[in-house]
């Protein structure tokens, strides 16, 4: 059975989800702060996490930041109050693979939780490319990585990677947001136009030598996106 740890110091909602997700056939471990979620995760193989952003010891971006750079690259996804694009686009940024903006609707979320558990159960990717070059960053698919030429590297969470393999696909050709939306997150999913734009947001962020005046992803205007390599 897949084990997720759920990071969340608010007991009532974590009593609801941790009752909800064993009800799935989800094995559960609950943490109240990002310290001992942290040492959760380190504890056993833990296939996905549920993280709160306002904790009593550090903020769940912090948490995010530490298990990505230890190499943890299962799905994380942040349950968070706080609903201005700015903090969606810096947990993408940190690695996260979604954002759930509280309050939430438990159907929705168990969607997402299971449809990110089937998608991290790909040992690889398939088809396509998976190693390849943006202007002078290097990006791996399957490592999630994303690597600058003086060797520092930033996390992709699952959605960024899937978009830029999607992207690379069909490299010079404007690509419809609805289908960004159809092909990656599922008709059952139904996210807003905005998760799409917020992820684009995140990987300019890492891909652009500007990402204010985008170079290599650009905005086909009423469309979609499309990548110049």
């Amino acid at each position: 059975m897949p084990h997720i740890v759920i990071i969340e110091d608010e007991p009532n909602l974590a009593m609801g989800l941790r009752d909800n997700l064993e009800f799935e056939k989800h094995t559960v471990t609950h943490a109240a702060d990002g310290a001992a979620g942290l040492a959760a995760v380190a504890a056993q193989p833990t296939d996905l996490v549920l993280l709160d952003i306002m904790l009593p010891d550090m903020e769940g971006f912090e948490v995010c930041r530490r298990l990505r750079d230890s190499g943890a690259t299962m799905p994380i996804i942040i349950l968070s109050a706080r609903s201005q694009e700015i903090d969606k686009v810096r947990g993408l940024e940190l690695g996260a693979d979604d954002y759930v903006t509280k309050p939430f609707s438990l159907r929705e979320l168990l969607a997402r939780i299971n449809a990110a558990l089937r998608r991290s159960d790909r040992a690889a990717p398939a088809g396509g490319k998976s190693v390849f070059t943006i202007g002078k960053r290097k990006v791996d698919l399957i490592r999630q990585k994303v690597t600058a030429d003086d060797g520092g590297e930033q996390p992709l969470g699952y959605y960024e990677s899937e978009i830029l393999r999607l992207l690379v696909e069909r490299a010079g050709e404007a690509v419809p947001r609805t289908e960004l939306l159809e092909r990656i997150w599922g008709a059952g999913i139904s996210p807003a136009d905005r998760t799409v734009d917020n992820h684009i947001v995140s990987l300019r962020r890492k891909l652009e030598p500007d990402p204010r005046n985008p170079r290599h992803i650009l905005t086909a205007h009423a469309v979609g996106y499309k990548l110049v390599l």
